[in-house]
């Protein structure tokens, strides 16, 4: 005969049991091994990108200003864009150049940052930076060791260039809202620079199906969501190059078992702003801009203010209805960015009209050409 007490003893290891299955059945990633969500795994994510951080000598003159003698500053550079960063979940930059030492710092045309660089992303909000572009290999594999060490030290993740094999083996990992969010980073060329010897690894460049294999790589290691960063493009061009329209067409249309590899493509380079479009049923950002610079020289050689205008792309992800589908976004939104080269600070254009029409001029500029190609039309907005 079983006793009460018995009967209520037999239900606590009931429940113990079944408690132990369910966190068993759960792995690292937050996901089922039967396929399933785990629970409190599924929520949605915020995730912001913005452009080239591109420090010419009068930015690193700004800096040293802006330390008040002691270093150098970034953080009051960045702050009007702090909110933006700050309030996703995941946020990524493009940092183009490498970082030199005991000031040893140069702007164009090869360009060594102070390493403060980082510490500023880092107080902005970033979570991590693309970095491989055309200036990767201006101080050699030095350079690239400099950077990524300096983002290590602030907290800044990295993806793109890389100190050994092993790192530049695998995608980048970050975590946002319920999901596993992998970064791929790679940049038409160097410049021509050589990748170093015995190092073809250091900086990934641009070969499409190797961009695929590296997708599902990252994919099979548990991403949920795959972005891609592309350096690319033509210099001073608002219009999206072919390269960028075949290699975007290319990418987007790649899928396995149904399911697209790749989620988000981030474009940075031009220098100028470019438009945002969905390509097949994925969003390409073809140019996002130079988020800092200095005075902006054309190919022309003439000042052109477009190379201090930018965007931030901000997509709202949630989870998938049923297991082995893609998350979507649900909301797609551009912030239209400019730098005040005499105050040597990024603004929020919406934020700053209030400072005169001319600043409604470069807002209204922005929202034209990343709307020129019909973004508008699948959803896209301006954000604020």
């Amino acid at each position: 005969m079983i006793t009460r007490a018995r009967q209520i003893n037999l239900a606590i290891a009931a429940v113990l049991i079944a408690t132990a299955a369910a966190c068993q059945a759960q792995d690292s990633s937050g996901h089922r091994r039967d396929g399933q969500p785990a629970p409190g795994a599924t929520r949605p994510f915020t995730l912001v990108a913005s452009g080239d951080v591109l420090p010419h000598s009068s930015i690193i003159d700004r800096a040293a200003s802006d330390a008040g003698g002691d270093g150098y500053d970034f953080r009051p550079m960045l702050a009007g864009v702090r909110p933006i960063v700050s309030g996703a979940d995941l946020a990524i930059c493009h940092m183009e150049t490498v970082y030199g030492a005991d000031g040893d710092y140069s702007g164009y045309p090869t360009f060594k940052s102070p390493p403060q660089v980082a510490e500023g992303l880092a107080a902005t909000g970033y979570d991590a930076c693309s970095t491989a572009s055309n200036h990767s290999l201006d101080d050699g594999a030095a350079g690239i060791g400099r950077t990524l060490d300096a983002l290590d030290r602030a907290g800044v993740r990295h993806a793109g260039s890389a100190r050994t094999a092993r790192e530049a083996s695998g995608a980048t990992m970050l975590r946002a809202g319920g999901a596993r969010v992998a970064q791929l980073a790679y940049t038409y060329d160097t410049n021509g620079i050589p990748l170093p010897q015995g190092q073809p690894w250091a900086v990934r460049t641009i070969d499409p199906d190797r961009i695929v294999a590296d997708a599902r790589a990252a994919r099979k290691a548990g991403a949920d969501v795959v972005v891609v960063s592309l350096h690319w493009g033509t210099e001073w061009q608002d219009e999206p190059d072919e390269q960028q329209l075949d290699l975007s067409r290319r990418l987007t249309a790649s899928a396995t078992a149904g399911r697209a590899d790749i989620d988000l493509i981030l474009g940075t380079h031009a220098h100028v702003p470019q438009a945002y479009e969905k390509v097949n049923g994925t969003w390409v950002v073809y140019g996002m801009g130079d988020q800092i610079a200095g005075e902006m020289y054309n190919g022309e050689g003439v000042q052109d203010p477009r190379g201090n205008e930018s965007t931030i792309g901000r997509f709202t992800f949630a989870p998938p209805a049923r297991a082995g589908e893609r998350w979507r976004v649900t909301k797609a939104e551009f912030i239209p960015q400019g730098f005040d080269l005499d105050a040597g600070r990024v603004l929020d254009l919406n934020a700053a009209l209030d400072q005169g029409a001319a600043v409604g001029a470069v807002r209204d500029r922005v929202r034209d050409v990343v709307l020129s190609r019909g973004a508008g039309e699948d959803g896209l907005v301006m954000g604020k």
